[in-house]
């Protein structure tokens, strides 16, 4: 049974930093897809950030280019979303997803194409 846990949500000031944890159990991690996806208040689901486990490539929305990282600690499968820089507009709930093995990881983060999912964790970023 494939389980996706986040942590590390919670509330700051505009300009603060949190880094969202995902860690994954009962699945294969090794050549999948992770992605972090956000959904706000009467908007629909985004992708924010995705990691092909095997090899490390990374993708970004345009929005968080150059203020989230996410990155990989293979030996306790979990993914993680560093965000620095963060705005009002980044508050949402966020979420972790995965592909099945050996799907790849396209560079178009699209929600619907993710077949697991973490329960979410608020992110609240104040002005």
């Amino acid at each position: 049974q494939v389980q996706l846990v986040e942590s590390g949500g919670g509330s700051v000031q505009t300009g603060g930093s949190l880094r969202l944890s995902c860690a994954a159990s009962g699945y294969l991690y090794n050549r999948n897809c992770m992605g972090w996806f956000r959904q706000a208040p009467e908007k629909e689901r985004e992708g924010v950030a995705a990691i092909y486990t095997d090899g490390g490539s990374t993708y970004y929305a345009d929005s968080v280019k150059g203020r989230f990282t996410i990155s990989q600690d293979n030996a306790k499968n979990t993914v993680y979303l560093q965000m620095n820089s963060l705005k009002p507009e980044d508050t949402a709930m966020y979420y972790c997803a995965a592909r099945s093995p050996w799907r790849g990881c396209p560079s178009n983060i699209t929600p619907a194409t993710y077949e697991y999912w973490g329960q979410g964790t608020q992110v609240t970023v104040s002005s």
